[in-house]
């Protein structure tokens, strides 16, 4: 006969009951509760007993027995006294290749029309360390693009961070499809954050020619709250982050890095915390490298990251671009001026610069790169000397070599969004151009 009493007795009596806390006070956009002890960065679950409406939420503040939160929804339809629970298995983010072809939200659950996920058997944490610096691996092998202007000038390597700025309608989504579509890696990640909702299914059909194939979509639109628009970001990392680390070359884009920094400065001035630089808080300029950084090789595989920045009136020194080129590995500037003179992709190559770009590619293509670099150089320089008529053929040699090839490279830097060119043969082309 078995003896239950045993068993009974062996129970501790603390885990048979569940810990909650009660909301205390509710602001525009966030709520204060006490009861349980809780962590900065803690997940609760918040529950309505009137409505039967339960959210998740973040604990962003602790003050003696109280705590504020940050709901990944939104207050309405709370009361104070409704229950706060603690969350014990933190965020996390369902994984596997079951996730290929399909659109998530930033809690990584599937918002499109092809019903639950299978074949996601892993949980990953969305908060993860970076990879330590000594363990990264050297970057040292070309990631092609299939965009021209940017495997010839702006050469990237497997596990490079690299940011796109512009302002706004200058054509960053355009580019991100192209490189979505040219692009030599095997798994594609793609976080839009804080986009206006049409915007979705518009990459997916126009940018992507609806082919999601090997590729994930993490989606946090503008009309979300801001802990969910933040947390996208994160959660797309995550899943670069497991591809990776089963040995793949993750291609990582994220649109925009501008309205990440917004949700959290959001959530930062909420939480009480004082504006130092155009009304962004410092939790703003730590949180950049804590998500950027995550990119990179390790032994396994690699995340080669394109991050794009919103500019703020096509304002290059806006603290969010001029904190984001401080550790990104190299910038693609796209200008409006370009732009409007028809030129396409929009690629100031003058203000753009790869970092990793010697390392990674051959010697005789990086002297092309020089060359060419100094022709454009050239013709910068000159432009309104020669517009208004001030210089006459025959003045400088340099020069008048310059402006004979000018149709030849911008023809050369100039691409339609459907086409894609191999490696090898946009350095053929370059080598072209340039001898």
């Amino acid at each position: 006969m078995v003896d239950f009493e045993k068993y009974i007795n062996s129970l501790d009596s603390a885990m048979l009951v569940i810990p909650f806390g009660r909301i205390k006070n509710i602001s525009a956009t966030t709520i204060t509760a006490n009861g349980i002890d809780v962590a900065v960065g803690d997940t609760v679950r918040i529950e309505s007993e009137l409505n039967l409406y339960k959210v998740l939420g973040m604990v962003t503040s602790i003050d003696g027995d109280y705590f504020k939160i940050v709901p990944f929804s939104f207050v309405d339809g709370f009361r104070i006294n409704d229950r706060v629970f603690l969350q014990r298995e933190g965020l996390s983010v369902k994984c596997g290749y079951g996730l290929l072809g399909r659109v998530l939200n930033a809690l990584g659950e599937p918002i499109d029309s092809l019903g639950k996920l299978y074949d996601v058997p892993f949980n990953e944490p969305i908060n993860k360390p970076s990879i330590p610096a000594l363990d990264r691996g050297v970057i040292d092998k070309v990631f092609a693009t299939g965009v021209k202007a940017i495997d010839s000038m702006l050469t990237s390597g497997k596990g490079q961070k690299v940011g796109i700025f512009a302002g706004s309608g200058v054509g960053k989504s355009t580019l991100m499809g192209m490189i979505v579509k040219g692009c030599v890696a095997q798994i594609k990640v793609i976080a839009l954050i804080g986009e206006r909702g049409r915007e979705i299914p518009e990459f997916i059909h126009y940018n992507l020619e609806g082919n999601l194939e090997n590729t994930v979509i993490v989606a946090a639109t503008s009309d979300e709250s801001s802990l969910m628009r933040k947390y996208g970001a994160f959660t797309a990392m995550s899943i670069a982050e497991f591809f990776r680390d089963r040995g793949h070359d993750v291609l990582l884009i994220m649109d925009s890095v501008t309205r990440f920094a917004m949700a959290q400065r959001e959530i930062g001035l909420s939480t009480g915390e004082p504006p130092v630089s155009r009304g962004y808080p410092p939790s703003v300029f730590s949180l950049l490298p804590q998500l950027m950084e995550r990119a990179g090789n390790n032994k396994l595989g690699s995340i080669t990251a394109f991050f794009t920045v919103l500019v703020d009136g096509d304002d290059m020194n806006d603290p969010i671009a001029d904190q984001s080129r401080s550790i990104l590995d190299g910038h693609i500037v796209l200008t409006r001026e370009l732009t409007q003179s028809g030129l396409y992709p929009p690629i100031d190559i003058l203000q753009s610069a790869s970092r990793v770009m010697d390392k990674v590619v051959l010697k005789d293509h990086y002297n092309c790169f020089l060359k060419l670099k100094k022709v454009l150089s050239l013709i910068k320089e000159n432009e309104v000397l020669v517009r208004v008529g001030a210089y006459k053929s025959g003045m400088d040699k340099e020069l008048d070599l310059a402006l004979a090839k000018k149709e030849k490279i911008y023809t050369f830097l100039s691409q339609a969004q459907e086409e894609k060119y191999d490696y090898g043969e946009t350095v053929k082309l370059l080598k072209e151009v340039v001898l």
